[in-house]
């Protein structure tokens, strides 16, 4: 009798574990990462470029949406996701998106005061269809720098700075002595020679005026 009671409890508990073991992995995998809430838009949004980047920035909402590189960027509790689509479509993105870093937390208050490091600042409203068509090749070109120094007034690119110093103040390299030796016609071996010769010359001429 004990041994078909403890043969009923063994056999149960063979059952009953792999049950519980696979709802516990099934829970564990059915953890999600929450999607960031949508937000509604009237139309495409209009977009400003970030000064000095080639980022660009929805300024008429109150959360911070991005585009660069072709995907639409936001944070959310912390997290960061992206899309093809500024409305939808949102996915998790697990690290925080490197072109943030050149942007400043305040940028807003930038924006709607119109100041740049303490420059003025006339942002562009660019239209959605303008960035979707043409990011690409502006990054490429460098448009927002060559145009108009994204509108910022007297902002001086580094990089700018850097090639006019390269090109105002080239660096001059000694010649070296086989460049010498090339550059001389005529090598000083020579010169000698001729020099002697000269000389036998001119007292041959003298002897014979003598005579």
């Amino acid at each position: 009798m004990k041994k078909l009671l403890f043969g009923t409890i063994g056999l149960s508990l063979v059952l009953v574990f792999p049950i519980l073991t696979m709802a516990m992995g099934r829970v564990d995998v059915g953890v999600a990462i929450p999607l960031p809430p949508p937000i509604v838009f009237a139309g495409p949004p209009h977009v400003v470029v970030i000064p000095e980047t080639n980022v660009y920035a929805v300024p008429d909402v109150d959360v911070d949406i991005f585009f660069y590189g072709g995907w639409w960027w936001r944070p959310w509790e912390g997290r960061w996701y992206r899309s093809r689509d500024y409305s939808s479509g949102w996915n998790h993105y697990r690290d925080v998106p490197s072109f943030h870093r050149e942007i400043p937390p305040g940028w807003r208050n930038d924006y709607r005061a119109h100041r740049w490091k303490d420059h003025q600042w006339n942002p562009q409203r660019v239209p959605h269809q303008e960035v979707q068509q043409n990011w690409s090749n502006w990054e490429k070109d460098r448009h927002w720098e060559k145009q108009n120094t994204w509108g910022v007034k007297d902002l001086k690119h580094r990089t700018d700075s850097q090639q006019q110093n390269r090109e105002v103040q080239p660096q001059s390299r000694p010649e070296s002595r086989e460049t010498v030796k090339q550059h001389d016609p005529q090598p000083r071996h020579e010169n000698s020679d001729r020099r002697k010769d000269d000389k036998r010359d001119r007292r041959k001429d003298d002897k014979r005026d003598r005579r």
